[in-house]
């Protein structure tokens, strides 16, 4: 079985059901496609203004019209084919007809840089790239450099580049009956990107396994049935969003993409579509209970009983915010999700349902998984040690594509060693740190995270990152960047006093207030915040002893 096998079996079971819905509330509407040509394709939208739906038939049509159209342009099985898109209703049929013509499916970050889109579409070898009209600029600024793609496919209502073609009018002339491919289980399907924050990302190699085995996980560990509604808010392009839609696809169940992260959005989706199942990345489940505490949100204007479990991945989940929520939110299930683009997304390692009584750690092994933490020699750690977490199971990535120094550091005989510290308590497992974030003061190991979920239980924070930066007598120090909530003010001697009830080693060194940048999965961007200040003078004139 393939995953595409999935989207066959919903369209012949439940055609004319919905699958998808897209949802934009910005006034100025920005989709790819308008309504007009919608119901032009003999597909159907709703009457509200930002909203569009697709049944499990029409995606399955406009996946084999898109396999078909790359087909006749000769693409053939195991060649590459880029999606540089924001999120949209257009986005998974493309994914999946990709995966249909025996291609291999190579999402891009919408927010890399000219440079960074060119780096990529060299290394992974893409020769057909799909692309909506946000990218313009990007892509004319290295266009030329581009000469291994030979087709742009525009995804957009108007203003199509000389240089590209347009999706929209091409799929439309293409068959919508399956194309004739046959994939297995081993074939390569889809090259994913590292986050990138130790310099440009690499290519991690996935095949078709992985993408089922993601769906399989998924749906054991959050129980979606035909009944549920999920709603998408992270970007399509990462493993977290589209893995955890998979629950969706294999229970045959609609899902909600939702093109923005305001509280309210959100709270109005989760009404009006009668969303059961939401995951949040961390700023905008902070920034739906900042909304809530303050008064600015009112929980009596919104339908939200059928709402039943909310989950969280993508980056450490302080523990305070998980009992802030579930103060408010007392009858939700709730879920941690620890997974990397080299597991393929979420799910190796996660809290269960079950376990909300040990919230703070990220977890037991996942469904299928197998889990260990090893020192450096690979050896497992005692219980209660840290150690690097090392994972095993289907959803393992074949290698960093055109990378083998990188494969050889990080595969092991089928293990994955995933470069975060953790450690093994009760049976459950705790995240210490990213190993390469890790603080050495003073030949003290300190692990930021720990110091970051310390903070942000303060009540006037809103967001905190802990870095190292240089010292001469220590080697580095901790510097604790805090964000504030909106109308608190505070001096670096209150966070210092509230900091006494840590080990002297682990308290910050310097206190900075200012903003605590994260990329669009929710991940603080701490390459960003150290080359910002890491400036010899700044540290030596604001460290304290």
């Amino acid at each position: 079985m393939v995953i595409t096998d999935f989207l066959e079996r919903n369209a012949r079971l439940w055609p004319d059901e919905t699958a998808l819905v897209e949802i934009n509330p910005s006034e100025e509407r920005d989709a790819a496609v308008t309504w007009r040509d919608l119901s032009l394709l003999g597909e159907t939208s709703s009457d509200t203004p930002y909203r569009r739906e697709m049944s499990w038939t029409q995606f399955d049509k406009r996946a084999n019209r898109f396999a078909n159209l790359l087909l006749s342009r000769g693409i053939k099985k195991g060649q590459k084919v880029g999606i540089l898109m924001m999120n949209c209703l257009e986005w998974l049929p493309i994914y999946f007809g990709i995966l249909k013509s025996g291609a291999i499916a190579v999402p891009l970050n919408f927010r890399y840089s000219s440079d960074e889109i060119e780096y990529c579409l060299d290394l992974a070898d893409i020769e057909v790239l799909v692309f909506g009209p946000e990218f313009i600029d990007r892509i004319e600024l290295v266009l030329k450099n581009l000469r291994e793609v030979k087709y742009f496919f525009f995804v957009g209502r108007k203003d199509i580049p000389e240089w590209a073609e347009s999706y929209n009018e091409l799929v439309n002339y293409c068959s919508k009956e399956a194309p004739p491919v046959l994939n297995e289980p081993e074939d390569h399907a889809a090259i994913y990107f590292s986050s990138g924050t130790t310099g440009f990302p690499k290519a991690i190699l996935h095949n078709h396994k992985a993408l089922v085995n993601a769906c399989v996980v998924e749906q054991k560990h959050h129980g979606q049935t035909r009944d549920d509604v999920f709603l998408c808010i992270p970007p399509l392009y990462h493993t977290g969003a589209k893995m955890h839609w998979f629950g969706s696809l294999i229970s045959g169940s609609k899902a909600v993409i939702l093109r923005g992260v305001k509280p309210e959005w959100i709270l109005r989706v989760v009404t009006e579509e009668k969303c059961t199942i939401v995951w949040l990345l961390v700023p905008w489940a902070q920034d739906i209970l900042l909304d809530i505490e303050s008064g600015k949100v009112n929980l009596n204007d919104y339908l939200l009983d059928q709402w039943r479990l909310m989950h969280i991945g993508a980056q450490p989940v302080p523990q305070s915010l998980v009992e802030r929520w579930l103060k408010i939110f007392p009858h939700h299930q709730y879920d941690t999700n620890y997974g990397l683009s080299e597991s393929l997304g979420p799910g190796c390692v996660h809290l269960g349902v079950e376990n909300v009584d040990h919230v703070g750690a990220i977890g037991v092994p996942g469904y299928g998984w197998e889990c260990k933490i090893i020192d450096e020699q690979g050896n497992k750690v005692k219980d209660g040690d840290v150690g690097e977490l090392a994972v095993k199971g289907d959803g393992v990535m074949l290698e960093y594509y055109k990378n083998r120094e990188a494969s050889e550091e990080s595969l092991h005989d089928g293990w994955l060693w995933t470069g975060d510290m953790a450690k093994m308590e009760d049976g459950f497992i705790y995240l210490v740190d990213r190993k390469k974030d890790v603080v050495i003061s003073g030949g003290e190991n300190i692990y930021p995270v720990q110091i970051e979920d310390f903070l942000s239980a303060y009540p006037k924070i809103r967001d905190v990152a802990v870095i190292g930066l240089p010292d001469e007598r220590l080697g580095e120090i901790c510097a604790a960047i805090i964000s504030l909530k909106d109308g608190e003010t505070a001096t670096e001697e209150e966070i210092n006093e509230f900091c006494e009830t840590l080990p002297r080693y682990k308290r910050p060194k310097k206190i900075i207030f200012d903003k605590v940048p994260r990329n669009a999965t929710g991940k603080i961007e701490k390459p960003a915040l150290r080359k910002k200040f890491c400036s010899t003078n700044l540290v030596e004139a604001q460290t304290r002893s």
